[in-house]
Protein backbone atom coordinates (compact mmCIF):
# COMPACT_ATOMS: atom_id res chain seq x y z
CA UNK A 1 0.00 0.00 0.00
CA UNK A 2 1.19 3.50 -1.41
CA UNK A 3 0.13 6.33 -1.92
CA UNK A 4 -0.04 7.45 -5.54
CA UNK A 5 0.81 11.00 -5.68
CA UNK A 6 -0.64 14.58 -4.61
CA UNK A 7 -4.21 14.88 -5.79
CA UNK A 8 -4.05 18.51 -4.78
CA UNK A 9 -2.47 21.30 -2.50
CA UNK A 10 -4.60 23.88 -1.14
CA UNK A 11 -3.69 27.58 -0.04
CA UNK A 12 -6.26 30.21 1.38
CA UNK A 13 -6.52 33.52 -0.97
CA UNK A 14 -7.87 37.09 -0.40
CA UNK A 15 -9.47 36.91 -4.34
CA UNK A 16 -9.74 33.92 -6.29
CA UNK A 17 -10.33 36.12 -9.64
CA UNK A 18 -7.23 37.93 -8.85
CA UNK A 19 -5.28 34.48 -7.92
CA UNK A 20 -6.61 32.65 -10.96
CA UNK A 21 -5.22 35.99 -13.41
CA UNK A 22 -1.84 35.87 -11.37
CA UNK A 23 -1.00 31.78 -12.15
CA UNK A 24 -2.07 32.19 -15.31
CA UNK A 25 -0.42 35.55 -16.30
CA UNK A 26 2.83 35.08 -14.09
CA UNK A 27 3.52 31.09 -14.52
CA UNK A 28 1.27 29.76 -17.50
CA UNK A 29 -0.90 27.76 -15.29
CA UNK A 30 -4.38 26.44 -16.82
CA UNK A 31 -7.29 27.36 -14.46
CA UNK A 32 -8.90 23.80 -14.48
CA UNK A 33 -12.30 23.81 -11.88
CA UNK A 34 -13.94 25.74 -9.69
CA UNK A 35 -16.15 24.98 -6.87
CA UNK A 36 -18.38 27.01 -5.02
CA UNK A 37 -20.11 25.72 -1.89
CA UNK A 38 -22.47 27.25 1.60
CA UNK A 39 -21.31 24.81 3.72
CA UNK A 40 -18.45 22.50 4.08
CA UNK A 41 -18.80 19.08 2.87
CA UNK A 42 -17.11 17.23 5.34
CA UNK A 43 -18.26 18.91 8.16
CA UNK A 44 -21.72 20.54 7.59
CA UNK A 45 -20.29 23.84 8.63
CA UNK A 46 -22.24 27.05 7.10
CA UNK A 47 -19.13 28.44 5.52
CA UNK A 48 -19.23 29.97 2.17
CA UNK A 49 -16.40 29.44 0.09
CA UNK A 50 -14.90 29.62 -3.63
CA UNK A 51 -12.19 26.98 -4.66
CA UNK A 52 -10.27 27.03 -7.26
CA UNK A 53 -7.85 24.91 -9.23
CA UNK A 54 -5.04 25.25 -11.69
CA UNK A 55 -3.26 22.96 -13.25
CA UNK A 56 0.69 23.21 -12.23
CA UNK A 57 1.91 20.26 -14.28
CA UNK A 58 2.59 16.80 -14.53
CA UNK A 59 -0.80 15.68 -13.21
CA UNK A 60 -0.33 17.74 -10.52
CA UNK A 61 -2.91 20.54 -8.95
CA UNK A 62 -2.83 23.94 -7.29
CA UNK A 63 -5.81 24.79 -5.23
CA UNK A 64 -6.99 27.75 -3.41
CA UNK A 65 -9.95 28.50 -1.48
CA UNK A 66 -11.54 32.21 -1.03
CA UNK A 67 -13.29 32.47 2.44
CA UNK A 68 -15.16 35.92 2.59
CA UNK A 69 -16.67 35.55 5.97
CA UNK A 70 -13.96 34.38 7.58
CA UNK A 71 -11.18 37.27 8.95
CA UNK A 72 -8.56 38.43 6.96
CA UNK A 73 -5.79 35.75 6.10
CA UNK A 74 -2.79 35.80 8.11
CA UNK A 75 0.96 34.41 8.44
CA UNK A 76 2.26 32.45 11.46
CA UNK A 77 4.50 35.51 13.29
CA UNK A 78 7.12 32.87 14.27
CA UNK A 79 7.53 31.22 11.28
CA UNK A 80 9.81 33.63 8.65
CA UNK A 81 8.11 34.54 4.97
CA UNK A 82 10.59 31.97 3.25
CA UNK A 83 10.11 28.64 5.25
CA UNK A 84 6.48 28.51 3.89
CA UNK A 85 6.73 28.15 0.02
CA UNK A 86 5.40 26.26 -3.11
CA UNK A 87 8.12 25.17 -5.43
CA UNK A 88 7.86 24.17 -8.99
CA UNK A 89 10.17 22.27 -11.38
CA UNK A 90 11.15 23.92 -14.96
CA UNK A 91 12.75 22.29 -17.45
CA UNK A 92 15.96 23.85 -17.42
CA UNK A 93 18.30 27.03 -16.30
CA UNK A 94 17.27 28.62 -19.54
CA UNK A 95 13.35 28.39 -18.68
CA UNK A 96 14.29 29.66 -15.12
CA UNK A 97 16.17 32.75 -16.44
CA UNK A 98 12.94 33.33 -19.03
CA UNK A 99 10.72 33.25 -16.04
CA UNK A 100 12.97 35.45 -13.93
CA UNK A 101 12.71 38.00 -16.97
CA UNK A 102 8.99 37.45 -17.04
CA UNK A 103 7.99 38.11 -13.32
CA UNK A 104 10.64 41.19 -13.45
CA UNK A 105 8.97 42.46 -16.64
CA UNK A 106 5.29 42.10 -14.66
CA UNK A 107 6.91 44.47 -11.62
CA UNK A 108 7.10 41.03 -9.63
CA UNK A 109 10.31 41.29 -7.01
CA UNK A 110 12.35 38.24 -7.90
CA UNK A 111 15.04 37.45 -5.81
CA UNK A 112 18.24 34.88 -7.43
CA UNK A 113 18.84 32.95 -8.87
CA UNK A 114 20.22 30.63 -5.82
CA UNK A 115 22.41 27.85 -6.34
CA UNK A 116 21.43 24.92 -4.02
CA UNK A 117 23.85 22.90 -5.22
CA UNK A 118 21.13 20.09 -6.79
CA UNK A 119 19.46 22.55 -8.29
CA UNK A 120 19.06 26.41 -8.63
CA UNK A 121 16.35 28.80 -7.61
CA UNK A 122 14.31 31.72 -8.16
CA UNK A 123 11.94 33.34 -5.69
CA UNK A 124 8.73 35.68 -5.32
CA UNK A 125 5.06 36.16 -3.91
CA UNK A 126 2.00 35.85 -5.34
CA UNK A 127 -0.95 38.60 -4.34
CA UNK A 128 -2.23 36.54 -1.46
CA UNK A 129 1.81 37.02 -0.17
CA UNK A 130 2.49 33.18 -0.80
CA UNK A 131 6.35 32.59 -1.40
CA UNK A 132 6.39 30.87 -4.82
CA UNK A 133 9.98 28.82 -5.81
CA UNK A 134 10.51 28.27 -9.50
CA UNK A 135 13.73 25.70 -9.53
CA UNK A 136 15.49 23.95 -12.35
CA UNK A 137 17.92 21.29 -11.91
CA UNK A 138 21.80 21.50 -11.84
CA UNK A 139 24.30 19.62 -14.40
CA UNK A 140 24.95 17.69 -11.06
CA UNK A 141 22.08 17.32 -9.99
CA UNK A 142 22.08 13.98 -10.12
CA UNK A 143 25.59 13.57 -8.52
CA UNK A 144 24.56 15.36 -5.52
CA UNK A 145 21.54 13.79 -4.92
CA UNK A 146 23.23 10.65 -4.60
CA UNK A 147 25.85 12.48 -2.12
CA UNK A 148 23.01 13.75 -0.41
CA UNK A 149 21.00 10.48 -0.35
CA UNK A 150 24.15 8.51 1.35
CA UNK A 151 24.30 10.91 4.21
CA UNK A 152 20.53 11.50 5.03
CA UNK A 153 20.15 9.43 7.42
CA UNK A 154 23.21 10.71 9.57
CA UNK A 155 22.63 14.07 8.84
CA UNK A 156 19.34 13.78 10.56
CA UNK A 157 20.29 11.68 13.73
CA UNK A 158 22.65 14.18 14.29
CA UNK A 159 20.06 16.69 13.45
CA UNK A 160 17.96 15.21 16.21
CA UNK A 161 20.97 14.88 18.87
CA UNK A 162 21.73 18.58 18.66
CA UNK A 163 19.26 20.50 16.55
CA UNK A 164 22.40 22.14 15.17
CA UNK A 165 23.52 21.73 11.29
CA UNK A 166 25.61 18.71 10.88
CA UNK A 167 28.56 19.04 8.18
CA UNK A 168 27.75 16.67 6.38
CA UNK A 169 26.88 18.25 3.13
CA UNK A 170 29.08 20.99 3.41
CA UNK A 171 29.92 20.11 -0.02
CA UNK A 172 27.11 21.76 -1.68
CA UNK A 173 28.46 24.91 -0.89
CA UNK A 174 31.88 24.03 -1.96
CA UNK A 175 31.56 25.01 -5.70
CA UNK A 176 30.35 28.43 -4.33
CA UNK A 177 33.56 28.83 -2.62
CA UNK A 178 35.77 28.02 -5.35
CA UNK A 179 33.99 30.14 -7.69
CA UNK A 180 34.81 33.31 -5.36
CA UNK A 181 37.83 32.66 -4.65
Amino acid sequence: MHVDRIHHVAYRCRDARQTVDWYKTMLNMDFVLAIAEDEVPSTGEPDPYMHVFLDAGGGNVLAFFELPSRPPMGRDPNTPAWVQHIAFRVKDRATLLQFRQHLLDHGVDVVGPTDHGAFHSIYCFDPNGHRVELACPDEHEADVVARLDAVKWRMLDDWTATRRAPRHADFLHARERSRDA
